[in-house]
């Protein structure tokens, strides 16, 4: 494997004149010759993240020559910040764990979830395709994966769901095999704490850490790993660090470039079709096609106004900070229609100061509860992230839920880790500061605090208790769902997601809609083609992970339906090219 491929190897004879002015044609689309030549390739693939590495590896399998933009000084995107989670059907992982999946569960279970907003042809394409997608991805790269057993589909009791889930991810990866190449991997959105090695499934367990016996031993699994790792001299990677870095190190053994700090700056249009791409450097020619992966648009600020719902902005998502939207107004000025640009891969996100803390178990684990700002309860706080979001929003106008307020207090913080804060520390004070956690004495003191009706919120409270003795939540049903009790506490009986809240001080945590990133973007067949609003093809235009509208659709069937769908539809896209 070659390891000591350097940036200035890589653009040697294919990055000339850096600097030209791009002159745009009309409508968007450059004539040929409307700017200098920078490059030719088979295949052009803009991004550099799951969808892009994905497609990038699988093009240069098949003898084709292949190169990825980036418009950011990293690789790995998003992904590389994610836990990784990956949901596909059927897998040769799966299956080789003895998950009980078939493809007619699998069709029957995503239909339910997806219901009629995605043609049938595209999620036929998407099952199909995903298993031959990891057994390639194996085969040419570094990258192994784990099942994520237990991780529940989202929504189990559909036809065809799985309890124990579908979702695999990354197993262990020696950044060793990146060589210098490593130093340019997009850093996670939250560092594994030193000396430890984390999977996205012991996440479940550390949670626990403190009050149940397999938490602990999880915790000690994590530090075994990190101890074994580091006398072997490696660097240890998991999750979305392991996931782009095994890509990456594919690439590199398959002599593929990877042109950082190269944005996309329109398409190359002629006659019709799109011959290549636009960079700050020059032209960028495809002779049979151009792979769009470059993410989402969720720090477009004006286009999350006109498309989304408010109150949104920029400030909320946890997506990678260079996701403009540029592939998806590049291929808009070249035909393409757009889909689900309403929609996001939601969940409920704490404004903590620099990043927000997009929020999982902690709303989950019981002894907590999410009120609006009359004081009352709106939701099922252990429904699936997104579905959580889109209530939100839904209810919102009548009854403001934005933002909302997760209620815990001081017997749920002597238990569970939360984020990264170990049970019985503090807050951070800058958290106080930014507004986003308030403690107070009693219920009503907090409920003032926070400017919620303290009549209110003690009702709710005494309602919620109640519930939570008895163990069935009669309001909203938490606990119903096998999902709901993923990143619950076992040993609370008798419903693991509900505890009462008697313990001062209270605390009150500000809940906003957050984002993994936009799940809207150009519209596609089953083979990942662009198409534009008559549903003609637009030839040589290909379209893959948050570029494209979601095989989702407006829903979520499992962990890692973001990222395995942008995998699959990638190398779809390099399959059909």
């Amino acid at each position: 494997m070659e390891t000591d491929l350097t940036r200035r190897q890589i653009l040697r004879g294919t990055a000339a004149g850096v600097g030209f002015a791009v002159t745009a044609g009309i409508a968007g689309a450059p004539a040929a010759g409307a700017a200098p030549l920078a490059g030719e390739y088979d295949v052009v693939v803009v991004g550099s993240g799951a969808a892009g590495m994905t497609a990038a590896l699988t093009a240069a399998k098949r003898g084709l020559s292949v190169v990825v933009v980036e418009k950011a000084p990293t690789f790995g995107g998003s992904a590389a910040r994610s836990g990784a989670g990956i949901w596909i059907p059927n897998n040769p992982v799966l299956l080789a764990a003895g998950v009980p999946d078939t493809p007619a569960k699998a069709a029957q279970y995503l239909a339910a979830v997806v219901g009629p907003d995605v043609p049938a042809a595209r999620q036929e394409a998407f099952l199909r395709n995903g298993p031959a997608m990891i057994a390639s991805v194996m085969a040419n790269s570094p990258l192994r994966f784990r099942w994520m057993e237990g991780y529940s589909d989202y929504y189990p009791e559909l036809p065809g769901g799985l309890p124990n889930g579908r979702s695999i991810e990354p197993d262990q990866f020696d950044g060793n095999l990146l060589g210098a190449e490593l130093a340019n991997l997009n850093p996670a959105y939250l560092a594994t704490p030193p000396g430890l090695v984390v999977f996205s499934a012991d996440y479940k367990w550390l949670n626990l850490a403190a009050v149940n016996a397999k938490g602990a031993a999880v915790a000690a699994t994590c530090l075994a790993r990190g101890t074994a790792a580091a006398l072997a001299g490696q660097k240890p990677l998991t999750m979305g660090q392991a996931l782009a870095a095994g890509l990456r190190a594919g690439l590199l053994a398959a002599n593929v470039p990877v042109l950082l700090n190269t944005p996309l700056t329109d398409l190359n249009v002629e006659n019709g079709a799109v011959t290549g791409i636009l960079v700050p450097q020059g032209l960028i020619r495809a002779r049979r096609g151009v792979i769009v992966g470059s993410g989402g648009f969720e720090h477009n600020a004006a286009m999350r106004a006109q498309y989304q719902r408010q109150p949104i902005g920029t400030a909320w998502t946890v997506g990678a900070k260079e996701n403009t939207g540029d592939g998806h107004l590049a291929g808009q000025r070249a035909g393409a229609a757009l889909d689900l640009m309403d929609d996001a891969w939601w969940g409920p996100a704490i404004p903590t100061p620099g990043d927000p803390y997009f929020c999982l178990a902690e709303r989950t684990l019981p002894g907590g509860l999410i009120v609006n700002q009359a004081g009352q309860r709106f939701v099922n706080e252990a429904a699936p992230y997104s579905d959580v979001v889109h209530t939100m929003y839904d209810k919102n106008p009548s009854a403001p839920d934005i933002p909302a307020w997760l209620v815990v207090d001081q017997n749920y913080r002597n238990k569970y880790l939360f984020r990264d804060i170990l049970p019985l520390l503090p807050f951070p004070d800058a958290w106080y500061g930014a507004g986003a956690v308030f403690k107070a004495s009693s219920i009503p003191a907090l409920g003032s605090a926070i400017g919620v009706p303290p009549a209110a919120l003690t009702s709710t409270v005494n309602r919620f208790n109640g519930f939570a003795f008895a163990g069935v939540d009669r309001d909203f049903r938490r606990g119903a769902s096998a999902y709901d009790h993923y990143y619950t506490d076992p040993l609370v009986l008798p419903n693991s997601c509900l505890a009462p809240l008697w313990a001062p001080p209270f605390y009150a945590l500000k809940l906003v809609p957050g984002d993994l990133g936009t799940k809207g973007g150009m519209r596609t067949d089953a083979r990942a083609r662009v198409l534009r609003p008559d549903g003609s093809v637009i030839p040589g235009l290909y379209a893959a992970g948050n570029a494209s509208a979601a095989v989702m659709g407006h829903s979520y069937a499992g962990a890692g339906s973001t990222i395995g769908p942008a995998m699959t539809f990638g190398y779809i896209a390099a399959n059909d090219v």
